[in-house]
């Protein structure tokens, strides 16, 4: 019996181990197919689903106070850094070790100088001019308005992450977008670095 017992937790141990090195052995997650076929109803709500759970209100979305602290404003919903709001005081020395945030998390503070969140309502100063491929472009290789010769995103945006994105999960994305109420904000262009050094 104690032979049997031992045997078991041997077997357990190994199947526990294989699992573990087959885990670790992924290096990339496929994304889940979409039917190509989907109507642009559910497209859109596709996208609406996955802008929510990627996060993308959390620096595209101007907040408000709720009763547990900051939430999105839905009223401003993506429509980026509102333009003419000041961001506050910080020390330089704080950016080589610090990144900040403003209360609204819509403009950031780092090595890179300053950025906002950009307007990607359906506006025209959003992303309302935009084709597909430039958005496609611009979440796949990280350049400003999905422009060949443009700078590149800058942080804190996460398009690496979303370069990883299916076709079809980017095109879905862009379709709610595209369908969001149009918001009109002129987000400010970002402060470089030397600007932002002989600024302070």
């Amino acid at each position: 019996m104690k032979k049997f017992a031992t045997s078991i937790v041997t077997l357990m141990l190994f199947v526990t181990a294989i699992t573990v090195i087959s885990c670790n052995n992924q290096n990339e997650t496929k994304p889940v197919a979409v039917d190509s076929k989907m109507s642009q109803d559910s497209m859109i709500k596709r996208g609406e689903y996955l802008v929510t759970i990627m996060g993308c209100d959390d620096c595209h979305s101007p907040k408000k106070l709720g009763p547990n602290g900051p939430e999105p404003d839905m009223d401003r919903r993506l429509s980026g850094h509102p333009s003419g709001m000041p961001i506050g005081t910080y020390k330089q020395s704080d950016l080589k070790s610090w990144i900040l945030f403003n209360q609204n998390l819509t403009a950031f503070v780092g090595p890179w100088g300053v950025s906002y969140a950009a307007n990607v309502t359906s506006d025209e100063s959003g992303i309302g001019s935009w084709s597909e491929k430039q958005f496609m472009k611009a979440l796949r290789e990280g350049k400003l308005k999905g422009m060949d010769n443009s700078r590149p995103l800058l942080p804190p945006m996460p398009w690496p992450s979303f370069a990883k994105a299916s076709d079809e999960d980017l095109k879905a994305i862009f379709a709610f977008l595209k369908a969001t109420k149009p918001i009109k904000n002129v987000v400010p262009p970002p402060v470089p670095p030397k600007t932002l050094a002989s600024s302070k």
